[in-house]
This record gives structure tokens, sequence and C-alpha cells, in this order.
């Protein structure tokens, strides 16, 4: 039998440098060799014409698509405050 197939199992650590989090901070996740932002993802929707107007001439000659995105993200803000609040008035009126 040829015992040049097999191999030993060792101990010592691999030949690869340790992996840091400055490292993990600048990798960039690619789907094949196309990089994929974890924080957007395109989507289609249909909006109003009169809103898509109203954000393109809010946003001038920055990207409207990025004011409604801002939009939402402090509506979603607002909704999670305004819900915070009341609850915070409600458990100390309720203490009262």
């Amino acid at each position: 039998m040829n015992k040049s197939y097999s191999s030993e199992i060792s101990d010592s650590y691999d030949d690869y440098p340790e992996v840091t989090q400055n490292d993990i901070d600048r990798a960039v996740f690619r789907i094949g060799l196309k990089p994929v932002s974890s924080h957007k993802q395109q989507i289609s929707i249909l909006l109003d014409v009169s809103l898509i107007e109203y954000f393109k001439a809010r946003a001038g000659e920055s990207d409207y698509q990025q004011l409604i995105n801002d939009t939402l993200r402090r509506a979603l803000e607002y909704e999670n405050l305004e819900y915070t609040l009341r609850r915070v008035i409600r458990e100390e009126l309720h203490h009262r």
C-alpha cells in the first residue's frame, strides 16, 4: 500500500494570517464577481407621478431616490419615537 497519498493531521496553525477587524471592515461581499451592497437593495415600486415630481423638484441636482429613502427612514424613526413617547407617558400616568 502506497502511503504517499495519505496526510498526517497537524495540530500546528495553518499558513494563513489571522483575520483582523480591519480586514473584515474592508471586506466586500460579492455574488459572482459583482460586489453586493448590504445596506441597500434595488427594488421596483410604483409611485404616483405627483410624488416623483415632488421629490425630483425637492432634490434639485441631488439624487431624488436618496431623498425618498431619507424621507422614509425619518418617517420610520418618527414612528418609533412616537410609539416610545406614548408608552412612557402612559406608564407615567399609570404610576400617578
